[in-house]
């Protein structure tokens, strides 16, 4: 890749190491406020919602968004606003609304933990080693992102770019726990915007506007399909980039992978557990959604204007789709705002990995040395065992970024994992909350059934036994098959269980969820989350 390395100079450097020297800053600046394991694993549940909020959002500005929906965009064009517009703000405003009164109120500390209070300790522990092997995956995405990058800048060896990033992660969330994330989650926000806002502005300019980006798009192997979010997905005739029809598009992504990893990762939901009540906490995910309405036009574009500007752009180990916010950058940016691009991807890499390692931490710590392997042990006890684990979650994450290194499209293996972790847990959650008499047996069994349903549905079309219209398609097909078996095993062994006494689900099923009386009343979130929803919807009947 030596071929495209990216032209810095000294100005560019000096930028990025100032930002790396203020991110570590944070992380030294918070462990003084490190008193007890709760402010460790959750910031004392003390922080505002505007804070909770950005780094809610910024939580999700990894790997996964910044190169992912730029590849995204390059191979499948408008269609990937589906990714925004269904399939993510009707799941966080469902999460705000509906979900945090139940984690929040109930005073969970993760996501697995609600599964212990509304199940059993065995569907506990099986969601609780399913999740930290997810995050360790996801992690690992975000790490191999980042060390891609460095091999544009300094032209190091992916290797060791990953080591790089993953001690500089590590030595942050080990100092300053989840403040130290979120804290940086924030500033990385404004610095990723900061850094792809001129790649769309100057890219867009570059191809004639909008007018001039349709029709070289209409040129490119998209074609006219390219500039459509839900054209030619009708059912039988799928003329679509994703080769999925509107079934899947909005069962497959919109309902179940949306709200799979929406309402159920912990790496998001945690951010919201921070919050100081529950009304910041409900607050949360609708502020994340204000400007995920908009991020299509930061993300997404770019990809879509390289795709006409860079010839031959996924064809190539140089020119992946991966690839296309770097080449970009290269193409477009002089020096110095170059620099500030470059940190501006290091920062949406870094949290990325910041927000699994640090739910990996507390997933760990919390949910089975603590309960399973040494309870009753001092709090500061897990205080310190919860930073030797985000040790050994980076290291082990170096490993999994290997793996992520062999996709040329990361969007593509994000969303495998989804639809095999996320998908049927969030059926497990669902029926769980809603249906009282849902039993401990069914928690484990439903969700065992539907993570295997949709792992076998990936090593088949893997092993090119079943066939798909595309990556992306594999993975909306297999999370629906995943929330389809999860609910029917669910159901069919409900049936044959003993559920719990109604007594020990206080708090836990709808209609039974303890709130903070001094906040219940409030009309904030639903109003907001009715504001961001309607937006969503207007966006994608202009891009129909």
């Amino acid at each position: 890749m030596n071929n495209v390395r990216l032209d810095v100079n000294a100005v560019d450097y000096a930028i990025v190491l100032t930002y790396f020297a203020v991110v570590l800053g944070v992380g030294f600046a918070a462990k003084r406020y490190i008193k007890s394991s709760l402010d460790y694993f959750l910031s004392g549940r003390s922080l505002p919602a505007w804070i909770t909020g950005l780094a809610f959002i910024s939580a999700n500005l990894g790997a996964t968004e910044v190169l992912g929906m730029a590849a995204n965009g390059a191979q499948y064009g408008v269609a990937t606003v589906n990714y925004y517009w269904i399939g993510a703000i009707p799941a966080m405003v469902f999460l705000g609304l509906v979900m945090m009164p139940f984690y929040y109120g109930s005073k969970v500390r993760s996501v697995p933990e609600y599964l212990l209070l509304r199940f059993n300790p065995a569907s506990h522990k099986f969601n609780s080693w399913t999740f930290a092997l997810a995050t360790i995956l996801i992690a690992g995405v975000n790490l191999y992102a980042l060390a891609l990058v460095l091999k544009f800048l300094l032209g190091w060896p992916i290797l060791l770019g990953i080591v790089v990033a993953a001690v500089i992660v590590a030595t942050y969330i080990t100092l300053g726990g989840l403040s130290s994330a979120i804290y940086n989650e924030v500033l990385q926000f404004f610095v990723i915007l900061a850094a792809l806002i001129p790649i769309a502005i100057v890219g867009l300019h570059d191809v004639g506007g909008w007018n001039g980006l349709q029709d070289k798009i209409k040129q490119s192997d998209l074609g006219e399909a390219g500039l459509h979010a839900l054209q030619g997905t009708q059912v039988g005739d799928v003329t679509n980039p994703i080769g999925v029809s509107w079934i899947g598009i909005v069962f497959g992504l919109g309902f179940v992978l949306a709200f799979g990893y929406w309402t159920t990762n912990f790496a998001e939901v945690q951010r919201a557990l921070s919050a100081k009540d529950l009304n910041a906490a409900q607050r949360t995910p609708l502020i994340g959604a204000i400007p995920k309405l908009f991020l299509p036009f930061v993300m997404i574009l770019p990809g879509m204007i390289a795709l006409v500007v860079i010839p031959k752009l996924g064809t190539t180990d140089d020119l992946q789709f991966n690839n296309s916010i770097p080449l970009l950058m290269n193409k477009y940016l002089p020096n110095g705002m170059l620099g500030i691009a470059l940190t501006g991807l290091m920062a949406s890499f870094m949290a990325g990995v910041a927000a699994n390692v640090s739910a990996f931490n507390t997933v760990v710590t919390t949910d089975l040395v603590e309960p399973y392997f040494k309870p009753g042990m001092p709090d500061e006890w897990y205080v310190r065992f919860g930073r030797y684990a985000t040790v050994g979650g980076i290291t082990i994450s170096i490993g999994t970024a290997l793996i992520a290194s062999s996709y040329d499209n990361l969007m593509n293996y994000l969303q495998a994992l989804f639809s095999i972790f996320n998908a049927p847990l969030f059926a497990t959650f669902i029926i769980g909350m809603f249906w009282k008499r849902m039993t401990p047996a069914a928690g484990l069994w439903g969700l065992i059934a539907g993570t295997f349903a949709a792992a076998a549905t990936f090593v088949l079309y893997k092993a090119k036994v079943i066939h798909f219209g595309s990556d992306l398609a594999e993975s909306m097909v297999g999370a629906s098959l995943a929330f389809v078996v999860d609910a029917v095993v669910s159901v069919l062994v409900t049936l044959r269980t003993e559920p719990k006494p109604i007594s020990e689900l206080q708090g836990l099923v709808y209609g039974m969820a303890n709130t903070d009386d001094s906040v219940a009343t409030s009309h904030t979130p639903a109003i907001l989350g009715g504001l961001v929803l309607v937006g969503a919807l207007l966006l994608t009947i202009v891009f129909w």
